[in-house]
């Protein structure tokens, strides 16, 4: 549980890092960068401490995938209510299939 929580900190830090800015688009770029650096700053040290916390637990194939279904669960909460964007049916047929991911890929753990 350690891991997830600090999978799903990361990758709240992420998002607001890499499309946060979005929403500014008359930014100069650099300031964006900028911004975006002292953001992915938590991130990093949220994310590297829960892939360590969780191999040995999780194989680092598991890890990733685990990471990738988190990412796309807070990005579709952070489109939907930040950014404002509809959520399309093929979204969340997209979305079913990689929770499909995840279920095989703990499916033979043990």
């Amino acid at each position: 549980m350690p891991t997830i929580l600090l999978l799903l900190g990361s990758n709240l830090f992420m998002t607001v890092a890499w499309y946060g800015h979005l929403k500014y688009r008359s930014s100069d770029l650099w300031r964006v960068i900028l911004i975006s650096w002292l953001i992915a700053l938590p991130e990093y040290c949220l994310q590297v401490p829960g892939n360590r916390l969780g191999y040995g637990k999780f194989s680092a194939y598991q890890l990733k995938i685990l990471q990738e279904v988190i990412t796309l669960c807070v990005f579709v909460g952070f489109a939907y209510f930040y950014l404002g964007e509809s959520l399309r049916w093929n979204y969340i047929l997209a979305f079913v299939c990689m929770v499909g991911a995840v279920v095989f890929a703990f499916w033979g753990k043990g």
